[in-house]
């Protein structure tokens, strides 16, 4: 997790993991959390963001000296939509590097590709560093750096689904077709899936030593763990 750093948006960030801000039983379990994790972007629905004087608010308890806020669009099932929810979290101050979703079906949550294309253009035209969240198609990957995404992240599995990640084909694929990050998001189940807390932090730490240190090629046939070759033979 920290052997290269991750750059979005001309920043550096160590760690590789980003955590969300949704369904924690209290505001004050959901910082504990975050810190456990050693994350250091943290997602942040803008829809669900109490601007001042509405009350308490999740932003009260991520320091954003420690933190870098990265807003959402959840909710959005248009291109339109979507780019001025971004302009507003802008505008309350939460910066531009923004998770990019347009949503097309309510039941699984997909993505629209269409609509994710505009608004992917519109926000990188704008200076928005874009981050959208996409389906796990390589060519559609590629057609979101080329119109300005500054990373892509394709779903592993629908969101909140829980099923881990579907089609790692898919994601290898996707990996070889762009130059920009990639970052699987939506549908992790357990931390060895990775993309809680403490668990998940060092699940990425192991995943990506593992990844550097590749894996053993698989056969279909047995081989001796300790060869024979070169081992004199016994004689009666």
């Amino acid at each position: 997790m920290y052997d290269t750093s991750l750059w979005l948006g001309g920043k550096e960030f160590k760690s590789r993991l980003i955590v969300g801000t949704g369904k924690y039983a209290s505001f004050e379990n959901m910082r504990e959390a975050i810190e456990a994790s050693g994350a250091e972007i943290v997602t942040v629905a803008v829809r669900r963001v109490n601007l001042p004087g509405q009350g308490e608010s999740l932003l009260d308890y991520i320091d954003p000296k420690r933190y870098t806020l990265l807003p959402n669009t959840a909710g959005c099932y248009t291109a339109d939509e979507a780019v001025r929810t971004c302009y507003l979290a802008r505008e309350a101050g939460l910066g531009t590097l923004v998770k990019l979703e347009v949503i097309g079906d309510s039941r699984t949550l997909f993505p629209d590709a269409l609509g994710l294309l505009e608004a992917t253009r519109t926000l990188a035209r704008e200076g928005f560093t874009v981050l959208p969240y996409t389906n796990d198609d390589p060519v559609m990957a590629k057609r979101l750096e080329d119109a300005g995404a500054a990373a892509v992240m394709p779903l592993g599995a629908p969101i909140g689904s829980g099923l881990g990640i579907r089609n790692p084909y898919n994601i290898k694929l996707i990996l070889e077709a762009v130059t920009v990050p990639v970052i699987v998001d939506a549908g992790v189940g357990t931390a060895s899936e990775v993309a809680m807390a403490t668990a998940m932090k060092l699940a990425v730490e192991a995943g990506r030593l593992a990844h550097k240190a590749g894996r053993i090629g698989k056969k279909l046939y047995a081989t001796a763990s300790s060869p024979l070759e070169g081992v004199p033979e016994w004689t009666s």
